[in-house]
Formats: C-alpha cells, sequence, structure tokens
C-alpha cells in the first residue's frame, strides 16, 4: 500500500487561512446537518509527564472524507526538550476501502483549523465591523487566531495583547508590528486593560482559574475561548457565561473540556444554557445575535471534522503540486 508522506514544512507550503477557513466552515455546516460521524475525543493522560494524548476520528459522509489525528498536549515540552507543547499526526482514510492515502504532520494543520474556526465564530456571532480585537495569551495558537480574524475582518484597528509573561506579550507585539504596520498595536499591562471596551477577546491560555472577570466586560463583546482544552480549565468568570449567549462546537466536548467544563461540573450552567452549537448558526438553523449589545462566547474544543477536512485539501493540493514522498506500508 503506497501512502503519500508530507512533513510539517510540505503542509504549511500547502495551506492558506482562506483556504482554511472555507473547508471548516463546509465541516461544521456538514456536522450540524447530520452528515458526520465524530465519537468524543478519546484521552490518555500522562500525569507524571503533565502531559496527554487524544485520538480524534472523523467521517464527513457527503463529502467522502475520514481521517484520524492523534495529538499531544505537553505543556513544559518547550522548557525541557525544546519541542512544540502540541504535536500531531494525521492519517487520512479512503471511506471506499479503509486504505490510508496519506499520512501526515498535523502542528500546522491544528493551528490553522482552530484558527479558522475562531475566525468563523467572530464572523457569525460578533459585530460586523469590529474595531478592536484582544488577544489573551500570546503564544502560538494566537498568532494563528490573529491570522484569521485579520482575513475575515479588514475593519479591525487596534490589537492589543496580554501575557503572564511580559516578554512573550513584548515578541508578539513587534512580530504584529513588523508584519502589519498599519494596525494600533498595544502591549497591554493588565489583563482588564486588555478586555475593556474590546470587540473581540480571543483567550489563548492554559489557564485553570478564570483570567477575565465579568465586570471588565461592556455589551456587544464576542469571546473566542481557545485555551481551555482540558478538564479543569478555564478562563472567563462564569458570570460572563450567565450573561451570555454560549455557542460550542461540540456540546459532549465542550462540557467535559471546553471553557464551559467548570461551570457546568459544579452547576453553575446546564446544557440548557447553550444557545447553538456553531454549524447550527453556520446552517442557519439558529440566529446568532438580537442586539448590539449580546455578548457571545464561542467555546472552542477543536473537533475531528476540522482537521479531516483540511488534511483532505492538503492531500489533493500536494497531488496536483506533486509535494510530497510515496511510501510503502
Amino acid at each position: 500500500m503506497k501512502v503519500l508522506a508530507l512533513s510539517e514544512q510540505e503542509v504549511a507550503s500547502l495551506l492558506t487561512m482562506e483556504e482554511t477557513w472555507e473547508a471548516v466552515e463546509l465541516a461544521f455546516k456538514e456536522h450540524a446537518l447530520g452528515y458526520a460521524q465524530m465519537p468524543p475525543k478519546v484521552y490518555l493522560r500522562y500525569v507524571q509527564y503533565n502531559g496527554d494524548l487524544r485520538t480524534m476520528p472523523a467521517y464527513l459522509e457527503r463529502l467522502g472524507v475520514s481521517a484520524v489525528k492523534v495529538v499531544n498536549v505537553h505543556p513544559d515540552n518547550t522548557k525541557k526538550f525544546g519541542l512544540p507543547t502540541v504535536m500531531a499526526t494525521i492519517l487520512l482514510i479512503e471511506p471506499k476501502s479503509g486504505q490510508v492515502l496519506s499520512i501526515m504532520a498535523g502542528g500546522t494543520i491544528t493551528a490553522m483549523r482552530t484558527g479558522a474556526a475562531g475566525a468563523i465564530a467572530a464572523k457569525y456571532l460578533g459585530k460586523k465591523n469590529p474595531i478592536i480585537a484582544s488577544f489573551i495569551g500570546a503564544g502560538v495558537q494566537a498568532r494563528t487566531q490573529l491570522l484569521a480574524l485579520l482575513a475575515v475582518f479588514p475593519s479591525l484597528q487596534e490589537i492589543r495583547v496580554w501575557d503572564i509573561s511580559s516578554a512573550a506579550t513584548e515578541v508578539f507585539v513587534e512580530e504584529i508590528r513588523k508584519k502589519n504596520s498599519k494596525l494600533k498595536t498595544i502591549p497591554a499591562k493588565t489583563a482588564e486593560a486588555a478586555v475593556k471596551k474590546a470587540d473581540i477577546v480571543v483567550t489563548t491560555t492554559p489557564s485553570r482559574s478564570p483570567l477575565i472577570l465579568n465586570s471588565w466586560v461592556s455589551g456587544g463583546t464576542h469571546f473566542n475561548c481557545i485555551g481551555a482544552d482540558a478538564p479543569l480549565k478555564e478562563e472567563l468568570d462564569p458570570e460572563i457565561l450567565k450573561r451570555a449567549k454560549i455557542v460550542v462546537d461540540d456540546w459532549e466536548q465542550a462540557s467535559h473540556s471546553g471553557e464551559i467544563n467548570v461551570p457546568v461540573s459544579k452547576g453553575i450552567i446546564s446544557k440548557r444554557d447553550i444557545w447553538a452549537t456553531l454549524g447550527e448558526i453556520v446552517a442557519g438553523m439558529k440566529t446568532a445575535r438580537f442586539s448590539p449589545d449580546d455578548i457571545t462566547v464561542f467555546d472552542s474544543t477543536g473537533l475531528a471534522i476540522q482537521d479531516a477536512v483540511t488534511a483532505e485539501f492538503v492531500y489533493r493540493k500536494a497531488l496536483e503540486k506533486k509535494i510530497g514522498s510515496f511510501i510503502t506500508l
């Protein structure tokens, strides 16, 4: 069986945010309409190493796309081993035969499809012409979230950044200034200064206690909550969730390991408080916002369908451009 192998560098050369955004939006719609199979993530917990491993299978029936991603999250990797916090490998499967079509590095795909989901959520849930976007956390995912937002919202004029590490804040701010000199880019001294009066707030930290307080949040703010991706993680004051229209990518995953997992486990909110899935919004099954003063929250846990459609796009483009190496299994 010949399989196309694609390195991280090769995948990165084939993928643009605009193309990722289109593929992921279609995947959310197919999921909402009932044309996707996607069992919940399976976790292996490496407690003594402060890490975990997840498997994520998906099959989009009408698109004929299927894949399985294996991904780890080890927050100490950079400091201890000089490795990325998140590493991933994706197997693209031919549904007709079960044959493996491709094995590809999944780090770029994971980052890009997560950024794309944030931009899709902001497009449907947030203000039409946002001016200020704030980033709580200045790691890898903050960068792809910004890339995606800028692709969707040319109206953005001001970017604020706050990270628990002031050095990380400064590095991200300087990167933005070099790439987008027309943007007003501000290193915020506090999380509060970053959040107040922002149109979009993106949280990308591994925090296990709220970083953003309810009293800081004004009407009309949209939140993309990206960082909470495992049980016990949370970035928002639960009082914000009680004020907001909450949209999840998937209830099972979000209630177990997303931004809502702690408030749900404590009985502060329940499934009745969830307004919609993002797929339902994209498919037109539910209205996202009724008033300019609505506060909206997108709880992003990352879906296997996002990986599958993005990997399939990369595979087709690689064949077309004759990129990658065939190996025999």
